[in-house]
């Protein structure tokens, strides 16, 4: 079966453009010209990977985006999401990634290029399925194949980027992992993302599992270098 992409993009020519491309690679695509009926798109089609501009009427693409990622459905709140963007301030860059989005494509783009970054995170996504990587520290329960993540026995509502990050650290614990590093690990050496976009995961990861994300004890700061899993 077909991966479903949902093209949310009120420039009808852009829409098709895109389209066209998708499935010219065998995907099945949808659209949808406005916020509101992008959000019910998501929920009632499922798709695995939405597309997502910023500048849409009705609701923008960031409060969208952060609809979906508190959406009480898993299949919707865990979908992978790129940004269609014309800002090309890193800081509205970093604004779509800290709401959760996967990967950002800033405009004018090649449609090429974003059916790359698609494949990229399908590639990532079916790599993370490997039955053998369950990691464990104390309370922190992380299962790869199924893509769940325990706290304490409470499930632990991760993005997939985030997700992806947190198991990356868990499987090299004690071993101090660049951003470049982690970029490569957890995202995929196609990734084409800012360096800071790791931050910006890692300060939303510690939030979720630190006693004390100001002074946290299992994700710890290497200075110079980037990142390590201490653990409990």
């Amino acid at each position: 079966m077909s991966k479903k992409i949902l093209v949310i993009e009120d420039e009808g020519k852009i829409a098709r453009w895109v389209r066209t491309y998708f499935e010219q690679d065998g995907f099945t695509v949808l659209l949808a010209g406005d916020g509101p009926t992008g959000l019910t798109l998501a929920q009632t089609e499922q798709p695995d990977l939405i597309i997502l501009d910023l500048n849409l009427p009705g609701m923008d693409g960031l409060e969208l985006c952060q609809k979906l990622r508190r959406h009480r459905t898993k299949a919707v709140a865990h979908v992978p999401i790129i940004m269609l963007t014309a800002r090309v301030e890193e800081a509205d860059r970093l604004t779509g990634l800290d709401l959760g989005a996967d990967d950002y494509v800033t405009k004018p783009f090649s449609p090429k290029e974003l059916v790359a970054r698609a494949k990229a995170i399908f590639r990532r996504l079916e790599r993370d399925a490997d039955p053998s990587r369950v990691f464990k520290d104390g309370d922190l329960v992380m299962d790869v194949e199924a893509h769940t993540a325990t706290l304490a026995g409470h499930p632990l509502e991760l993005t997939p980027n985030e997700f992806a990050v947190l198991a990356t650290l868990l499987e090299h614990r004690g071993k101090a992992l660049s951003r470049s590093q982690l970029i490569e690990l957890a995202l995929g050496h196609d990734y084409e993302g800012l360096e800071r976009t790791i931050d910006v995961h890692i300060r939303h990861i510690r939030h979720k599992i630190e006693a004390n994300p100001a002074q946290p004890q299992r994700i710890v700061t290497v200075f110079g270098v980037g990142y390590r899993y201490e653990g409990l």
